[in-house]
């Protein structure tokens, strides 16, 4: 464990992200003058790393060597932006290495460049300014600006203001994966709330039809969990009371995220083509079915391409596999042979995940038996997926990084022209308000001047249903004020 000490609150964030970056095999414990005494006292003498913040400045020491900031106000940046670049540059000159990303620990890091090029900046510019600013790789500089000019082309027929989008959350899996921290619960113990939990759900999303009836509905994404948990009857009970309470004349993509292979059958993909989606997902995460049994995921590499030709004679010309990079004990071999198979059934889109080591899931158990060594995410196998998607005629279209990923790369979606996935757009640059509707759903709403807003429902099944009429209530109070 490395254990950091501050001598001010409100930089905890900023440090721990960036410690836990360089070094992702320790957890990280801060201390600051508001901790417990009992937790200072017990601490004090395995101090690694200690930050002491003065007006005009910063010292940082590591393992007993100080290394010293002075702030010019005149640099342009404010003081905690400058402290953040001089510790990313002292932590690479203690490690003698750098990130992918530089200093960038936020979820969004494309978001600045959609800012830029709003602003008219060129692309030559915003790349500089990435990695003058925020010391991001040339490659990821322009990276980046691709895929924000490509998000600008891609949404510039939506209606940012005056429409919106729907999530609609199912919040089932048939058993939890290793890597999982999700809101979502096996199914197997929670069949018989399942009914009741869809009473409650058509109640909240026909409250959001008649709170939004004046609005333009852009696109609609079932999410989970594992949407085609639920049995036919109850997917067709779901997607005919959508039908029924939303104009879908206006939606320009209506996604269910079967993902699972053990959870679809042709029973519910005809289900759901009849009643219009146009986008599913079929996700296999790694075509190696040892990988497959270690991660909990019960359907077999073959369920997996049955799962896949089933989707494609249902009728479905848009459909997604996710995988993700960075999984136990795979090696360099393991992803090439996945891209491989992935490329030979040559879905319409891909998204590639780095795998994120999440405090609620099982796989910092797993860790602690086998050691962060076995999760090995490189450039190299960075690189093998994206050749794969470029193989595909696939472009990069949206970009995601979360806290504690192997290898501090990233997620990026690629879709072929004309398969891009737009909501996917939406969550992540937070221009539309997006009304979400479920157990641990989280409704966004977005101002005309940029401000956002959110209410969360609760996660926990039975409490969501106990609760309906409040989680109802939270949205009158966010979807239903003026502005």
């Amino acid at each position: 464990m490395l254990v950091v000490e501050l001598n001010k609150e409100n930089y905890e964030y900023d440090v721990n992200s960036l410690v836990k970056a360089f070094y992702p095999q320790e957890q990280v414990k801060i201390l600051i003058p508001e901790s417990r005494e009992e937790t200072r006292v017990m601490l004090r003498e395995q101090v690694n790393i200690r930050a002491e913040f003065y007006e005009d400045g910063a010292e940082v020491t590591i393992e007993g060597v100080s290394y010293k900031w002075n702030f010019d106000e005149g640099s342009g940046d404010t003081y905690k932006d400058g402290f953040k670049r001089f510790f990313y540059r002292t932590l690479c000159q203690v490690t003698g290495r750098s990130l992918p990303w530089g200093n960038l620990i936020g979820i969004r890091p494309v978001k600045i460049a959609y800012g830029l090029l709003e602003q008219g900046r060129s692309e030559l510019d915003i790349v500089g300014y990435y990695m003058t600013k925020h010391y991001v790789s040339e490659e990821k500089a322009r990276l980046s600006v691709d895929i924000a000019g490509r998000e600008r082309e891609l949404l510039s027929g939506i209606h940012y203001r005056e429409g919106y989008s729907l999530y609609v959350g199912i919040p089932f899996c048939p058993t939890t994966c290793l890597y999982c921290s999700f809101t979502s619960y096996p199914i197997g113990g929670y069949r018989r709330m399942v009914d009741a939990y869809l009473d409650c759900l058509i109640k909240e999303l026909a409250y959001v039809a008649k709170q939004c009836e004046t609005r333009i509905l852009d696109t609609v994404y079932i999410g989970g969990g594992t949407p085609t948990t639920l049995e036919p009857a109850q997917l067709d009970r779901l997607l005919k009371s959508l039908k029924q309470l939303f104009d879908f004349s206006t939606v320009k993509e209506f996604t269910v995220e079967a993902g699972r292979a053990d959870s679809i059958t042709e029973e519910k993909l005809k289900c759901m083509y009849s009643h219009g989606v146009t986008r599913i997902s079929v996700n296999p995460q790694t075509m190696k079915q040892e990988t497959l049994d270690i991660i909990g995921r019960k359907a077999s590499v073959a369920q997996v391409e049955e799962a896949y030709a089933l989707a494609r004679r249902a009728g479905f010309d848009n459909i997604n596999m996710d995988l993700i990079l960075g999984l136990p004990g795979e090696s360099r071999e393991d992803v090439q042979r996945t891209m491989d198979r992935v490329t030979e059934l040559a879905p319409d889109s891909l998204t590639v995940h780095s795998l994120a080591i999440k405090r609620a899931s099982r796989l910092n158990s797993w860790i602690q038996e086998n050691g962060v060594s076995m999760l090995r995410n490189t450039d190299e196998t960075m690189g093998i997926a994206a050749a794969g998607a470029a193989r595909l005629g696939m472009k990069p279209y949206y970009l995601y990084r979360q806290k504690n990923m192997s290898g501090n790369f990233e997620n990026v979606g690629y879709a072929r022209e004309g398969k891009f996935g737009l909501y996917n757009i939406l969550i992540m640059e937070e221009v539309q308000t997006i009304a979400a509707c479920g157990a641990g759903s989280i409704t966004k709403r977005v101002y005309p001047d940029g401000r956002i807003e959110r209410c969360e429902n609760v996660k926990e099944v039975a409490l969501y249903i106990e609760k309906i009429d409040e989680m109802i209530e939270r949205k009158r109070k966010l979807l239903g004020r003026d502005g």
